[in-house]
């Protein structure tokens, strides 16, 4: 049976956040239990996770991703980031958990039938600017997840990633700040459902590491730059989103309540964040469906 979207004129976007993903993932397994498929879809960092498994139609595999593989023995750890895999083992959790004899598979066949058009967002090292990933641009399981690898790989946290000679990192340090607005507005788009992982009234601090991020990146200047002036733009994002919810261009879904990290493993602290998402999810349908338009 060919898949079809039921929503054209709205862009689904995903904030990253590392382990708050666990919010959006049930936000995810929400929209595709209710058969509510947008036609675009943009994501970045712990986002691009959540945007193939929303494009893949996986809700299974959305909780599974934040939650339950949060105990996985391999996920990583202070050990493997001395052996510089990362505090997150990112080569397991990319190329390793996918396969389809892994303990996360994804289902790559499905998400390839899909026809929604999809954007992953990563950050170029060496030019510093941001970029966007689509379909046009992998050809196989392995090509893509390396995308959702570059796009996720948190400066300190978790190795770089290189593709065609260039060296890329997590895609929120470019334009946006980790909120991809920019890029479906450049599409187009004047009406965009939003899933964020911070609070509503959250404003993010100037990172304080600024001497030893530029001594750790001192052949990369433009990561420390974009580390350095991630919160005035990841501040100004929020602020121009909340100019469109009140223009009524815009529905927002904030967390009510964020008690988890961006590195939190605790399996149970991360499936309470699941299930409160869930209960917001079901409380707050009605407006959602009024938003975009479904009867």
């Amino acid at each position: 049976m060919e898949m079809t979207s039921s929503v054209h004129d709205t862009a689904l976007i995903f904030e990253g956040g590392g382990m708050r993903g666990a919010y959006t993932a049930a936000i995810v397994a929400f929209l595709l239990n209710q058969g509510i498929h947008f036609d675009y879809v943009a994501g970045i960092s712990s986002g691009s996770s959540n945007t193939v498994n929303y494009i893949s139609r996986d809700a299974v595999r959305a909780r599974k991703s934040f939650v339950d593989f949060a105990g996985h023995p391999k996920l990583g750890s202070w050990k493997t980031w001395i052996q510089g895999k990362g505090m997150f083992n990112a080569k397991h959790i990319y190329e390793e958990a996918p396969m389809p004899d892994g303990p996360l598979p994804f289902d790559y066949e499905t998400f390839m039938a899909n026809p929604a058009r999809w954007r992953l967002g990563s950050f170029d090292a060496e030019a510093g600017e941001t970029v966007y990933w689509s379909r046009e641009d992998i050809r196989d399981r392995v090509d893509l997840m390396r995308r959702v690898w570059a796009s996720s790989a948190i400066p300190l946290m978790m190795p770089s990633v290189t593709l065609d000679g260039k060296m890329y990192v997590d895609g929120a340090l470019g334009y946006g700040g980790g909120i991809p607005l920019g890029i479906a507005q450049q599409e187009g788009f004047t009406k965009f459902f939003v899933v964020l992982t911070q609070e509503r009234s959250y404003v993010k601090p100037r990172y304080k590491g600024g001497s030893f991020m530029r001594a750790f990146y001192r052949k990369h200047p433009a990561v420390a730059d974009g580390v350095m002036g991630r919160n005035a733009k990841y501040n100004a994002t929020r602020e121009e989103l909340k100019d469109l919810e009140r223009d009524g261009h815009a529905y927002l879904i904030f967390p009510e309540e964020m008690k988890v990290a961006n590195n939190t493993r605790d399996v149970t602290a991360l499936g309470e964040c699941y299930d409160q998402a869930l209960t917001q999810a079901e409380r707050e349908y009605p407006h959602w469906r009024e938003f975009l338009g479904i009867s």
